[in-house]
């Protein structure tokens, strides 16, 4: 049985699938742990691919050394985890956990934006992102039921495209499902989601909880940053 209805299939193609102009690879990692959903994270993948040629994927064991070493070259830390890349491109957008619920539309929306390699980030904005030269991680955790995750979710994918467009790729934007990484979301004491944690050069800046628009969210990035 399918986990995407025909409706909601024809909906993904006219409403989503008919903007992708380049090519889109889904890199998904699976190991061992975490685990439980990784059956449909690979059915939710291989559906979506049969509604556009513009849509392939690739699958990797997080466990082997084959997994690992790729994992390392799109910077994947553990599994499972999808990363959307424009043809193989490293755009930094990264969902930690099945793209389920709330999650589902920040996907399409993001499979879009790398496919066409532009958001809809106000031009200023923009200006400030493609100057960043810093490592930078965005961790986003949520929950499937969370009706605002997916706004925060998008505005770090949307940072980490901007900057990637740029040249830099240094900006890396995680979506983690608190509930599939309950020992990830207890290092940083997620009681409330979303809850935004801005690393630079792999240290802990910035944290704070909601979905904070466009100007805010990146007031947030930059003061992390100075």
């Amino acid at each position: 049985m399918g986990l995407i209805s025909d409706a909601d299939k024809r909906v993904i193609k006219e409403e989503f699938f008919s903007r992708l102009t380049n090519p889109v690879k889904l890199m998904v990692f699976t190991g061992r742990e975490h685990c439980q959903y990784c059956t449909q994270l690979k059915q939710l993948v291989q559906e979506l691919s049969e509604l556009t040629d513009k849509l392939t994927y690739e699958f990797h064991n997080f466990d082997t050394p084959e997994g690992k070493e790729i994992a390392r070259k799109y910077r994947i830390d553990r599994a499972p985890a999808v990363t959307i890349t424009q043809d193989g491109k490293d755009m930094g957008v990264r969902y930690f956990g099945l793209p389920a619920g709330h999650e589902f539309g920040s996907f399409l929306e993001d499979i879009v934006d790398v496919s066409n390699g532009t958001t809809d980030l106000m031009p200023e904005s923009k200006k400030a992102l493609h100057g960043i030269e810093r490592d930078v991680r965005i961790l986003v955790f949520v929950t499937p039921t969370c009706p605002y995750c997916p706004l925060a979710v998008r505005m770090a994918h949307k940072f980490a495209i901007e900057n990637a467009i740029a040249g830099k790729g240094r900006i890396l934007g995680d979506m983690v499902e608190a509930i599939e990484y309950p020992e990830w979301a207890d290092e940083y004491s997620v009681m409330a989601v979303p809850k935004i944690v801005i690393q630079v050069d792999g240290e802990d800046r910035v944290e704070f909880e909601g979905a904070y628009p466009e100007k805010m969210f990146l007031e947030k990035l930059l003061a992390a940053l100075e």
